[in-house]
């Protein structure tokens, strides 16, 4: 298989996690789409004429979009070891969990591309309500004390590469999670994931710096007001460009204050 993709997407990384658990680094083909500039026609191809990422190619088959979607294939492709629940209940419950997933990833990316500050006590509150709906769940059908179940697993796989996304909302919106009984629960599932050592692709510099222009409301490769490079380009690399100016509703850094020429 060939997985046309964006390296620090999230919804790759949740490709790359399952692989991992699975020790089939090799199994997949990773090739990168450079996202400042627009889709080739093969990529235009294989996801029917839109931006989605990452897309699969399988041999003889229908090449595959949408992560969620090519997580279960994958899994039930190569079965073992199993990352998801054998057991159709359990399954079931880790399942509720996933479905939290859409509404925090909307709230976190609502979040960072706002560039009104006065709204932005709107957008934190989104942010908070999914957290305590995700510690609801965990309370309510988690069995495990730290992670869904026993171990790093399917709800994990899904999750974990948007926790270390919303970095950028530490950075560019001082999010801190209140010490209060309504995010205990989720708070130490965050914690336990941030650290699981399979899922290390990408780190907090990393995310801060290339999300940069998102912080300044263009996403997907788009291009900030006065800006003639995006946040996202290869090069210079990221690790030789310096940390942004945190004040995202600021004063807008340029190309040269980035490191980016």
């Amino acid at each position: 298989m060939v997985m046309h993709h964006i390296p620090v997407c999230p919804f790759s990384q949740r490709v790359e996690i399952l692989l991992a658990l699975k020790g089939l680094g090799d199994a997949v083909e990773f090739r990168v789409v450079d996202i400042t500039k627009p889709r080739g026609p093969v990529v235009h191809e294989l996801t029917k004429g839109t931006n989605a990422l990452p897309v699969v190619e399988v041999p003889g088959r229908t090449p595959i979009k949408e992560s969620l979607v090519i997580l279960e294939m994958i899994e039930g492709m190569y079965p073992e070891p199993p990352v998801a629940r054998t057991d159709p209940h359990e399954h079931a419950l880790e399942s509720l969990m996933v479905a939290q997933q859409g509404e925090f990833v909307a709230a976190g990316y609502s979040m960072v591309l706002n560039q009104d500050p006065r709204k932005a006590g709107d957008h934190r509150e989104r942010l908070l309500a999914s957290y305590r709906a995700m510690n609801d769940v965990l309370v309510g059908y988690a069995p495990g004390d730290t992670f869904f179940f026993d171990r790093f697993g399917w709800a994990e796989v899904v999750f974990t590469p948007m926790f270390m996304r919303f970095w950028f909302l530490d950075y560019y919106e001082d999010f801190v999670l209140p010490q209060a009984p309504d995010y205990e629960r989720v708070r130490r599932w965050r914690e336990a994931c941030l650290a699981e050592p399979v899922a290390q692709q990408v780190d907090f510099e990393q995310i801060v710096k290339l999300y940069y222009d998102y912080a300044k409301g263009a996403g997907n490769g788009a291009l900030p007001s006065g800006r003639q490079r995006s946040s996202f380009a290869f090069e210079p690399h990221w690790r030789d460009r310096p940390m942004p100016p945190g004040d995202k509703y600021g004063r807008s850094a340029t190309d040269a204050e980035l490191g980016l020429v």
